[in-house]
């Protein structure tokens, strides 16, 4: 493609050589240069792309963009931007031909409830016979395809590579995580979303590397906002005024406990034939009732995303109430068929949190016990473990500690941090540090009411023993083959 018509759309500084010429690829990462590639100097946290720049040149790249005054060479062309990863995001837009034009982008904020939602709302535009693209921290996906993502929200030539990937295999949607750091980076800067959505917002992500304190996580939040035609709205949460202040959009509401646009009541919670899920009704500019096989109240919140989006899309209601009641989503609370006496889940919760929000949540089913398979990840804070032990302990699990990525370390050292907590509370558990040797245990002492939850893993199907040796390991594979086995 011809310098110039990239850079339509980026304002620039010229300073020398020929907006004529051609770029055939683009790069950030100097190591993937090759002959008549455009460069730009990116600024990371540890290294400044600025230090490359003769590196690239003698690898072929004909171009360079530059946020600082540089050393200039003949026959080179340099072209001065304010915002480096602006420009990336501008000119990767123009270089796959703006694909995000040609396809509806729903874009998804928060900080919980991305992962499910987004593969709620894939799995009803399926069910309607739609093509649909994914993208987001278990990977993307386009047409059932999943392979790997460096981040959440990909850099932004990545993005738009995947997104013009979608449009060429007959993707009409996309659906993607828009994390709190693409878009302070402005890897999302000029894609065209038709739908943007707030899940919730509850301090994370702050730190050195991160944001610099809750206020600055939860305005880069809101830049969504600003890019989007329609903003969906958690109205039950406590920061909602603060997140439509100043918003460009149109605003549509959800809520349980509030009145708005779609309004869940009713909600029954159901545990059956090894089976938790939630029903409910919705009331408002749609009324009917659903039934979702995702256990708990966030069920309830991240099913009225997907009721809403599809809703606003035209989707016959049948899809999205069938769709519903099979969705599931990788390792995340995902149920994994077992037995008709008790429950089976694996989640990704690792960290004190996330593991009381699950068991908190699986409590308000009243199950005859918790079986809780969980371990604490090497070469990290002892004080994260300790505090895992007294949560589980506290919520009367009984423990049955093993492996969860040691990266070097003793998983019985790890396990005894964890007792550390467990003791506070007088917590029961067994130590048994091969994590299929765990599952098992699990699966052969659960009786009759009981739910075993594997927590930590998750979609993960790997496992980190030290810096050299990762083996695959894929949690639901394992109890699905003990089940075939008995």
């Amino acid at each position: 493609m011809k310098l110039e018509k990239l850079l339509k759309e980026v304002e620039y500084e010229f300073i020398q050589g020929s907006l004529g010429q051609n770029v055939n690829q683009i790069d950030y990462d100097s190591r993937n240069v090759t002959k008549d590639s455009l460069f730009v100097c990116i600024k990371g946290s540890r290294v400044d792309g600025h230090q490359f720049i003769d590196q690239v040149i003698e690898r072929g790249a004909k171009t360079i963009v530059i946020e600082d005054d540089v050393q200039y060479r003949k026959g080179i062309t340099y072209i001065k931007v304010k915002d480096a990863r602006l420009a990336l995001a501008l000119l990767s837009c123009a270089f796959f031909d703006h694909p995000s034009r040609k396809l509806t982008v729903i874009g998804l904020t928060g900080t919980k409830g991305k992962t499910t939602t987004t593969y709620m709302v894939q799995s009803i535009l399926e069910r309607a016979g739609k093509k649909v693209g994914i993208i987001g921290t278990i990977g993307s996906m386009i047409n059932g395809k999943l392979r790997p993502t460096k981040n959440t929200t990909p850099e932004s030539f990545e993005l738009q590579r995947l997104m013009k990937e979608m449009v060429d295999n007959g993707c009409e949607y996309c659906v993607m995580e828009v994390s709190s750091q693409g878009l302070m980076l402005n890897r999302v800067a000029g894609i065209q979303f038709d739908y943007g959505v707030f899940t919730n917002i509850s301090p994370d992500h702050i730190g050195p590397n991160e944001h610099t304190s809750f206020e600055h996580y939860m305005s880069c939040k809101k830049r969504l906002f600003q890019m989007c035609e329609v903003g969906i709205f958690n109205k039950d949460d406590v920061h909602y005024l603060e997140m439509i202040k100043d918003v460009k959009c149109q605003i549509k509401t959800f809520s349980i406990h509030n009145d708005s646009d779609f309004k869940a009541r009713n909600i029954e919670l159901y545990h059956r034939l090894g089976e938790l899920g939630v029903a409910f009704d919705v009331e408002g500019m749609l009324n009917s009732s659903f039934e979702v096989n995702i256990p708990g109240e966030f069920s309830v919140y991240n099913s009225l995303v997907a009721i809403m989006i599809c809703h606003f899309l035209k989707i016959e209601n049948a899809h999205i109430q069938n769709a519903l009641k099979q969705v599931r989503v990788k390792g995340r609370v995902e149920i994994v068929p077992y037995s008709k006496e008790f429950t089976v889940l694996i989640d990704y919760a690792h960290n004190a949190l996330s593991f009381q929000n699950i068991l908190e949540t699986i409590a308000a089913y009243h199950p005859h016990r918790i079986l809780c398979v969980y371990g604490a990840g090497g070469k990290r804070a002892k004080s994260r473990r300790v505090e895992v032990g007294k949560i589980v302990a506290s919520m009367n699990a009984y423990s049955i500690l093993t492996a969860d990525n040691p990266r070097g370390e003793k998983v019985v050292d790890i396990c005894h941090d964890i007792v550390e907590g467990l003791d506070e509370h007088k917590g029961e558990y067994i130590i048994i540090e091969d994590r299929k040797k765990a599952i098992h245990y699990a699966l052969d002492h659960a009786t009759k009411g009981d739910v075993i939850l594997c927590l930590g893993k998750g979609h993960e199907d790997y496992m980190i023993y030290d810096d050299k040796t990762t083996v695959h390991f894929s949690e639901k594979e394992i109890i699905e083959q003990y089940r075939n086995h008995n």
